[in-house]
């Protein structure tokens, strides 16, 4: 059973940075792409950026493009979102996700990081 551990949200005024950390534990970690999601109050989860573990090729959320950039470190079983030009509306609770292969959807959700832009 894989347990992911978000954390480094916090609040931060816009225009400025943070780093996102998920760490997974329970297990050898294995996976086909972990991904980072995240919800606002009032709205459904949305998909922000993913990253394939064997290829490293990412996909990003258009509203995020240019602005958030997601690593890994396999070694310490650890993916990172950089969150640079932070805007308001990237505030919203930041989930960590695997994906164990191409054909099942992303699951094992954690507790989530609060990430709150202020003006």
């Amino acid at each position: 059973q894989v347990q992911l551990v978000e954390s480094g949200g916090g609040l931060v005024q816009a225009g400025g940075s943070l780093r996102l950390s998920c760490a997974a534990s329970g297990r050898t970690f294995s996976s086909y792409a972990m991904g980072w999601f995240r919800q606002a109050p009032g709205k459904e989860r949305e998909f922000v950026a993913s990253i394939n573990w064997s290829t490293s090729t990412t996909d990003y959320a258009e509203s995020v493009k240019g602005r958030f950039t997601i690593s890994r470190d396999n070694a310490k079983n650890t993916v990172y979102l950089q969150m640079n030009s932070l805007k308001l509306e990237d505030t919203a609770v930041y989930y960590c996700a695997r994906q164990p292969s191409r054909f099942r959807r992303f699951g094992s959700w954690g507790q989530g990081t609060q990430v709150t832009v202020s003006s």
